[in-house]
């Protein structure tokens, strides 16, 4: 049974919402002030928190950022009888669910607690999934990783972190922040890779109303929702070296300049950065600025290739199991021998993510209680060392279908996974390359 707890000095409110909720099979406790309503709240266990913005002691928005630090999975819906726009706005960015006037509206009120309950159930069991995923290896490089991380973490270094796309970058990132006097703060992920130059300024640094066209409203920059957090960059090498500019004297100076504005922003982020390039090789050829490298190179984290640490394969096999069992509704329960050796054996170009994604395959595939060889995709199960492809050229227009996507493998393995650069070798665009790596199930 459902539980939820009313908070409201007006006795009729709460009467009146009690049974209302009770009639409805949920179970309910009431509180007349916000102090009363918090020690309720840690011996009741409500799924779901209703407040009155004006109460006695506190107004509800403290009272909400009480409840949020407590369990920030629980929904709370704000009510008053001051329709003030104001109010609901910093309600819902403070996380309320919703944000409701008096008279309230029996049906409204009903729907709204069965939408938030549910929601918040679902984003309860994603944050549990979640966790799965960093499981840490036993490999002596994944060991090593650990070790970076735990030295790395407490500090408030910038740190590089290097590796091919999909073995676990932005994983590295989270727990070094989970591991930081910051983890109670924002930790904001930016797919560099994904911004044209026209939008990284804006999506980086903001911008105010009228800055360039289709700037309707100002807008916030990642560095101010990272303000107190930790900021992480994904494919920093692709940023133009416009931004690598501005990035450098936000990260120097702690300030940011909005675009289409003159005053500075003081911030206060981490600033992690991740990359499948070699900065160092792009340093000497001007692409890529020498001093913004020396400024985020205070630290650097390798993490390895999937094929280059097979020993961890059935750790990482068997936590993305439980994972997927989640996901799918199933309950298998283990791989069979000959599976696990498939995986061993294979060369995985799309590392952990690619891995992960033939796991949920193979159990959606499955039906018995163990995961057989029969569920592996064609380029696993009759996988060899060595390819009869002709490599002599790069121009994607100029192969027969039937070499595209070996093509297109093998390219990819040549720039580390940058799809930039692969993209310009293959002679297509980057949504060209995207959309045949789709269509011929390339993991990347």
């Amino acid at each position: 049974m459902n539980k939820i707890l009313i908070i409201d000095d007006d006795p009729t409110i709460c009467i009146m919402l009690q049974g209302l909720l009770n009639k409805k099979g949920y179970e309910t406790e009431i509180a007349f002030s916000a102090n009363e309503g918090l020690k309720k709240f840690s011996s009741f266990k409500a799924n779901l928190v209703i407040s009155d913005f004006r109460l006695p002691d506190i107004n509800g928005l403290d009272l909400l950022k009480q409840i949020k630090s407590l369990n920030p999975h629980i929904p709370v819906i704000i009510m008053t009888s001051y329709a003030e726009i104001r109010t609901a706005v910093n309600a819902i960015k403070l996380g309320a669910y919703e944000y409701v006037t008096k008279p309230l509206n029996p049906e409204e009120i009903l729907v709204l607690i069965k939408s938030a309950i549910e929601k918040s159930k679902t984003v309860e069991k994603v944050d549990k999934v979640k966790k799965i995923e960093f499981i840490r290896g036993k490999s002596p490089n994944s060991v090593q990783i650990d070790q970076y991380i735990n030295l790395v973490a407490p500090t408030d270094m910038s740190v590089i972190i290097e590796g091919e796309s999909g073995t676990g970058k932005e994983i590295v990132a989270r727990r070094i922040h989970e591991a930081s006097a910051r983890k109670d703060k924002n930790f904001v992920a930016v797919d560099c890779g994904a911004l044209s130059n026209e939008l990284a300024g804006s999506e980086l640094f903001g911008h105010n109303k009228g800055a360039f066209t289709g700037a309707i409203s100002d807008k916030k920059g990642q560095f101010e929702h990272a303000k107190g957090g930790t900021l992480f960059l994904d494919e920093i090498g692709n940023l133009s070296y416009e931004i690598q500019i501005k990035l450098l004297r936000a990260i120097q100076e702690r300030k940011i300049r909005q675009l289409g504005s003159n005053d500075d922003i003081d911030t206060d982020v981490r600033i992690l950065v991740a990359t499948n390039e070699d900065l160092i090789k792009e340093v000497n050829n001007s692409n890529f600025r020498e001093d913004l490298y020396h400024r985020l190179n205070e630290f650097k984290i390798s993490v390895p290739a999937l094929r280059d640490r097979k020993e961890d394969i059935k750790l990482f096999a068997d936590n993305f199991l439980q994972l997927s069992n989640q996901e799918l509704n199933k309950n298998i329960t283990e791989f069979s021998e000959e599976f696990i050796q498939k995986l061993k054996a294979y060369n995985w170009p799309g590392n952990l993510r690619e891995l992960r994604n033939v796991i949920r395959r193979a159990l959606l595939l499955s039906t018995g209680e163990r995961v057989e060889t029969s569920a592996l995709p064609p380029e696993i199960l009759h996988y060899q060392e060595t390819s009869s492809v002709d490599n002599s050229t790069t121009d994607l227009k100029l192969l027969q279908a039937s070499t595209e996507r070996d093509k297109i493998i093998n390219t990819l393995k040549e720039v580390n996974n940058n799809k930039s650069k692969a993209a310009r070798l293959l002679n297509i665009d980057r949504k060209t390359l995207y959309t045949k790596m789709k269509q011929y199930g390339i993991e990347g």
